[in-house]
C-alpha cells in the first residue's frame, strides 16, 4: 500500500522498495538495536510489516510493525535518518502507521520509547495503564555480546 503522505515523501508498504543497507545502517548504530547484523534486520523485515519512507525515491525513513493482523501489534525501528528530522516526516509516518493499524481493529498495540513520548502522543499511545500486568524478558546489547560465548 503506497500513500503520498505530502509533496515531499511517499509512504509504502512495499519491502521490495526497502533499501536494506540504510535501514540496517541506521539500526546498527541506534541505542535500541546497537550492532545488530544484517541478517537479524533482513528477518525482522521479512516477518513483518513495514512502512519506508522516500523522499524524491530515496528511503528516509521506516517503521516495522510485529503484528498477528487481528489483536496485538508491536510498533519497533520507527527512525528518519538525521538530516530529514524536524520535517514533519515522522509525524507523517506514524499518522500513516496508526491509520493502517487502525483499519486491523486491533486491541493492543505496544511500542517502547527513550524519547520519542511526545510524538507518539499526539497519535492515541498513552502511558500503561497496569504497567505491573506486564513483564519482559531484555537481553541488553545482545548484538554487542561475545558470540563465541554460550549461555
Amino acid at each position: 500500500m503506497e500513500h503520498q503522505a505530502s509533496e515531499d515523501i511517499v509512504i509504502s508498504s512495499d519491502k521490495s522498495l526497502l533499501d536494506i543497507d540504510r535501514i540496517h545502517a541506521f539500526l546498527a548504530s541506534a541505542y535500541w538495536s546497537k550492532g545488530i547484523p544484517r541478517e537479524v534486520v533482513e528477518r525482522a523485515i521479512q516477518n513483518a510489516l513495514c512502512f519506508g519512507v522516500y523522499k524524491a525515491g530515496a528511503q528516509i525513513g521506516f517503521a516495522r510493525v510485529i503484528t498477528d493482523h487481528a489483536t496485538f501489534a508491536y510498533l519497533a525501528d520507527v527512525f528518519i535518518v538525521q538530516e530529514e528530522q524536524r520535517k514533519g516526516y515522522g509525524k507523517a509516518l506514524i499518522a500513516h502507521v496508526t491509520e493502517a493499524l487502525g483499519r486491523l481493529r486491533l486491541r493492543r498495540t505496544l511500542l517502547a520509547t527513550a524519547d520519542a513520548h511526545g510524538l507518539y502522543r499526539q497519535y492515541g499511545f498513552t502511558p500503561l495503564q497496569k504497567p505491573d500486568n506486564f513483564m519482559e524478558i531484555n537481553v541488553r546489547d545482545i548484538y554487542l555480546q561475545d558470540k563465541t560465548a554460550t549461555p
